[in-house]
Formats: C-alpha cells, sequence, structure tokens
C-alpha cells in the first residue's frame, strides 16, 4: 500500500461538480493498493500516517502529529501510485489492486484511522475526481507499507 501524504491548510474532493469531502488543517493522503496488499498493510499504513509528527510546534520544528493540532485527514484513492512506466508512454496498473480488493483495503485504512480518533473525510472509491488541496511548506511525504520489511 502506497500514500502520498500532504500537509494541508485545507482540502477537499469533488466528485461532478459536489464536494464530497472537505478538511481544514491536516493531512491530505492520496491512497494506492497494490494487488498483493492486505488487511496488515492497511493498518500499518494508518498507523503511520496517524502519528506522522509533520506540524511545526512553537520553535517552527515539524513535531507535532495530527491530534497534538486537532488536525483531519482526507483520504483520496488513487490506484495510479501503482503505475509502472517503464516501457513505453502508456502507464501499465497491472500491480494495481483489483476494484474489490482495493476498495476493501481502502475501507480498512480509513477504519483504522478512524479507530485512532482521527477525524476523516474521503473521496468516493473508483470515481473521477477533482482534488483541491493548500499544500503547507510544501510538506509532501511517500510513505509505502512495504518499508516495514526493510531492515
Amino acid at each position: 500500500m502506497r500514500a502520498v501524504v500532504q500537509r494541508v491548510s485545507q482540502a477537499f474532493v469533488e466528485v461532478e461538480g459536489e464536494v464530497v469531502g472537505r478538511i481544514g488543517l491536516g493531512l491530505l493522503v492520496l491512497l494506492g493498493v497494490h494487488r498483493q496488499d492486505t488487511p496488515m498493510d492497511a493498518e500499518y499504513l494508518a498507523r503511520k500516517v496517524g502519528r506522522l509528527r509533520v506540524f511545526e510546534d512553537g520553535a517552527g520544528r515539524m513535531n507535532l502529529d495530527l491530534k497534538e493540532v486537532g488536525g483531519e485527514v482526507l483520504v483520496v484513492s488513487q490506484f495510479t501510485l501503482y503505475a509502472d512506466t517503464r516501457k513505453g508512454h502508456r502507464p501499465s496498473f497491472l500491480e494495481a489492486a483489483p476494484f474489490d480488493l482495493g476498495r476493501r483495503l481502502y475501507e480498512v485504512f480509513i477504519d483504522h484511522l478512524v479507530g485512532q480518533g482521527h477525524p476523516v473525510e474521503t473521496g468516493v472509491y473508483g470515481a473521477q475526481m477533482r482534488v483541491h488541496l493548500v499544500n503547507e511548506g510544501p510538506v509532501t511525504l511517500i510513505l509505502d507499507s512495504r518499508d516495514r520489511l526493510r531492515p
């Protein structure tokens, strides 16, 4: 499971011109699910996102997490995070999870964030979406659940 995490002062996502999720200060998470991912990947990544210390303290250092700043999370599915562009010019998405598995693990990820006590908004899984954000910093991190297997 792969996530692009952006620290935002505000973000919202639209589907067919309608806002379906909106947050103020917090994290925008673009979430991709790999075809071999399991609920353990979703739990690991949600725990990592929920505990990221990427908000500034009084000294201007990234030292505070979501709870300490009263932040929210906006989770948007993005299967294109598993695009393979090594051959040619048209991306291949063979490594991305099939629709049903992707949706299930996306929901598991969200459930784990909510279980940690974070306010969570979402996009619509599988929909064509427009994501609007104000990236603060800018701070953008790429997290991958497979990193937990590396020494």
